[in-house]
C-alpha cells in the first residue's frame, strides 16, 4: 500500500508544478546581485468576494479571452463615463514587508484576499535578463506586471522569483500582487495551526538585474564526516560547455578555477586542510567569492561537520548536547512578522543571554537573514517546514506542495554552517499515509543535502506513569526527537510529574523538542496554581528532573522563548489571543522559568566542555 501511494504521489508531482506555474529555482544569494528594492509602501484594496479576480459568473479574469477586467489591471480612468470599481491610488498604503493584520486593526483578523499594487521605474537593458524576487508572501500569491500574469506560488515563507525579461517597460512599471491567506485543508500548512496567520508580502521584494548566464546556484559545504573535504558545486543558468568560473577564500589563500560542463555545471571534491571549524563557540565565517564572465558573488560561509553516532550529536567530531528555545517569526514586541535585521537580531540575543547554543525556528522557515545572523552570531538552527498536525496525507497535490516547500528551503540555506537540522514536519498523527508521506519527505531531504540531520517533532503516547515513543518515522530520521506536555496537558500539577518514565525505542540521540506550560508575566501564586510564575517555574523544575532519567538525553528545545499571538488562545484573563508558554513576557521580561533553565544550560555546558 505503501509503495502505491509512493507511486501516487510521484506521478502528480507535474500536475502541482503545472498549478503553481513552474520556475527557476530561488537566486541563490539574491542580496549578493544587482537588485533594486521595490520595498515601502504599496497601495492596498481589501478585496473579501475577490471582485477583482472573478467576473460576476465566478470566471478568472484573467483566464478570459481578453486577460483583463480584474484589479491588475491598475486602469485609470481616461474619459468621465468611464466605470471602473477601484483605484489603486485612492487607496490605503502599507509597508512592504509587512503583514496587513498589524498595519490596520479592522485586518487583525482577516483571512482572505488582498490587492497590493507598487509603480516603479526600470530602465531595462538588452543583454541583460530581469527577475521579480519576493523573500515571502503568505499563502498564495498571484502576480501581475504591467497587467500580464506573471504566475502563481503557493506556499507563506519560501522565496520564488519570475522573469521579467521582455515584459518590463522602460520608465514607469505597475506591480500588483493578489495575496490570499485564507487557510484550506489541502494545503501546507493546514486550517489548523496554533499561530496568528499573517497575511500580505511579508519579506523582501527585489527587482534583480542578472547576466544572460548568471550564476543560478552554488554550494560550497564540507563532506559529511571529514574536517577538509570541500564540496563545490555550482549552475550557470541557461549555460554551455567551457565558460570559466573562478572560486576564492582569500584568507585561505585558496583558489580553484573550472570550466563549466555541457549543462553549464561545475562539480568538484578537493581537500583543504587548517580550516577553522565553525560551531558556536567559534562562528567562523570566511569570505568566498564566485566568480564568473559577468559576475562576481561574495558570501559568508562556515564550515563544520554534523552527524549523530550511537546516542551522541557530534559537532566537528565532539559530542554535544542541544541547549535550545523554539521561537516564532514574530516580534512580540510590536504586532507583526519580524521585519528588520535588528528585530532578528534582538530575538537571537535573547535566545544567547539564555545560554542556548541552539533555536528551533518553528513551525515553517523563517527569512533568510535570520539563518545569516545565526551564522554570524553562532547559534545553531533547526530549520521547519509547515507540516503541522493533521494534513491532507492522501492527497498528492498536497505531498507534491509539502515536498516543494522543503525543497525551496534546503535551495535557500543549504551554504549556512548553522542549520544542522532539516525537519521535516511537527506533531503529525500516526496512520499508514502519513508515514509514507513523511519518509518520502525524509528521503527528499536526504538527497538534497546529505551533510545535515534529518528529523521531526514526533509526538508520544502514554501506558500508566510510561511515555512511549515507537513512531515508525523514527526508523527514517536521525533524532528521538518528540514533544511533550507533562505537568500542563496531561500528568497532573508539576510535583507529579517526576513519576514519568521513558520507553524509547531507538538507539538514537534524544532531543525534547517542546515541553512547557503557559504562565502570565506578574501572575504569582503558589506553584500548583495555573498561569502562575511559580506554577510555570515549578514544570520547569520537574521536567528536568524527569528528562535527566533518558541517559541519551542531549538536547531540549522548551516551547518557548517569548510570548506570541494565537488566535486559538481565548482565556479573557490570562491568554487575551496569546500563547503564554514564554519563558519571557511580551514585553521581553523574564518569567521565573527563565532563570530555572538557563542554570540547567549552565550546567550542560561545564558537561559538555
Amino acid at each position: 500500500m505503501l509503495k502505491s501511494i509512493s507511486r501516487v504521489f510521484i506521478i502528480c508531482l507535474s500536475l502541482f508544478s503545472s498549478i503553481c506555474f513552474a520556475q527557476v529555482s530561488s537566486i541563490q544569494n539574491i542580496q549578493a546581485r544587482k537588485i533594486q528594492s521595490l520595498n515601502g509602501k504599496w497601495n492596498y484594496i481589501v478585496d473579501p468576494y475577490e471582485n477583482g479576480f472573478y467576473d460576476y459568473r465566478h470566471e478568472p479574469f484573467d483566464q478570459s479571452k481578453t486577460g483583463t477586467g480584474g484589479f491588475f489591471d491598475d486602469k485609470e480612468q481616461v474619459n468621465k463615463s468611464e466605470l471602473i470599481e477601484y483605484n489603486f491610488d485612492g487607496s490605503p498604503q502599507m509597508n512592504v514587508p509587512g503583514d496587513w493584520n498589524s498595519q490596520s486593526e479592522k485586518l487583525e483578523l482577516y483571512e482572505g484576499t488582498v490587492w497590493l499594487r507598487r509603480k516603479f521605474n526600470a530602465q531595462p537593458e538588452k543583454g541583460k535578463r530581469y527577475f521579480v524576487y519576493f523573500g515571502a508572501v503568505n499563502y498564495e500569491a498571484h502576480v501581475y506586471l504591467n497587467g500580464k500574469k506573471l504566475g502563481i506560488h503557493k506556499g507563506g515563507f519560501t522565496p520564488f522569483q519570475f522573469e521579467v525579461t521582455g515584459k518590463l517597460k522602460s520608465g514607469n512599471n505597475s506591480l500588483v500582487v493578489k495575496a490570499d491567506n485564507t487557510r484550506k485543508p489541502d494545503e501546507i500548512p493546514t486550517v489548523n495551526t496554533d499561530w496568528w496567520n499573517y497575511g500580505g508580502i511579508t519579506r523582501d521584494v527585489y527587482l534583480a538585474e542578472l547576466p544572460e548566464h548568471f550564476i543560478a546556484d552554488y554550494k560550497m559545504q564540507l563532506e559529511k564526516g571529514s574536517n577538509n573535504s570541500i564540496s563545490f558545486s555550482l549552475k550557470l543558468a541557461d549555460a554551455f560547455a567551457g565558460q570559466e568560473v573562478s572560486v576564492s577564500i582569500p584568507e585561505l589563500n585558496l583558489k580553484k578555477d573550472y570550466k563549466t560542463d555541457s549543462e553549464g555545471k561545475i562539480s568538484e571534491v578537493f581537500i583543504w586542510n587548517n580550516l577553522s571549524l565553525w560551531s558556536p563557540e567559534n562562528p567562523k565565517l570566511y569570505t568566498v567569492n564566485i566568480k564568473s564572465a559577468n559576475e562576481n558573488i561574495e558570501d559568508k560561509i562556515g564550515f563544520r561537520t554534523i552527524e549523530v553516532k550511537g546516542d551522541s550529536i557530534l559537532l566537528n567530531g565532539k559530542s554535544v548536547f542541544f541547549r535550545g528555545i523554539s521561537m516564532h517569526d514574530e516580534n512580540p514586541l510590536l504586532q507583526g512578522r519580524l521585519r528588520s535585521q535588528g528585530d532578528m537580531r534582538m530575538m537571537l540575543q535573547w535566545a544567547k543571554d539564555l545560554n542556548c547554543n541552539y533555536v528551533r525556528l518553528a513551525h515553517y522557515p523563517h527569512n533568510e537573514e535570520m539563518i545569516r545572523l545565526a551564522d554570524e552570531m553562532g547559534l545553531l538552527v533547526w530549520a521547519e517546514v509547515p507540516v503541522y498536525w493533521t494534513i491532507s496525507w492522501e492527497n498528492p497535490v498536497t505531498y507534491a506542495n509539502a515536498k516543494q516547500q522543503l525543497t525551496d528551503l534546503i535551495s535557500r540555506d543549504k551554504n549556512r554552517a548553522s542549520v544542522v537540522v532539516w525537519s521535516i514536519g511537527n506533531e503529525t498523527p500516526l496512520s499508514a499515509p502519513r508515514l509514507s508521506f513523511m519518509s518520502n519527505l525524509a528521503e527528499t531531504a536526504r538527497s538534497l543535502d546529505d551533510t545535515r540531520l534529518v528529523a521531526a517533532a514526533l509526538e508520544v503516547h502514554r501506558e500508566g506513569n510510561t511515555m512511549i515513543l515507537n513512531d515508525p518515522l523514527g526508523e527514517k530520521i536521525d533524532l528521538v526527537s518528540f514533544n511533550e506536555y507533562a505537568g500542563w496537558y496531561f500528568g497532573g500539577v508539576p510535583s507529579e510529574i517526576t513519576k514519568y518514565d521513558f520507553n524509547i525505542k531507538y538507539n538514537k540521540p534524544v532531543v525534547i523538542t517542546e515541553f512547557g506550560g503557559d504562565a502570565l508575566g506578574g501572575f504569582h501564586a503558589d506553584e500548583n496554581t495555573r498561569w502562575s510564575e511559580e506554577y510555570q517555574e515549578a514544570l520547569y523544575k520537574n521536567q528536568l528532573t524527569m528528562l535527566s532519567k533518558i541517559s541519551s538525553l542531549r538536547g531540549i528545545i522548551p516551547w518557548i522563548l517569548a510570548d506570541f499571538r494565537s488566535p486559538r488562545r481565548q482565556h479573557p484573563v490570562y491568554q487575551n489571543f496569546w500563547n503564554r508558554k514564554g519563558v519571557m513576557t511580551e514585553t521581553g521580561k523574564k518569567k521565573k522559568a527563565y532563570f530555572v533553565l538557563k542554570n540547567f544550560y549552565n550546567q550542560m555546558q561545564e558537561k559538555y566542555k
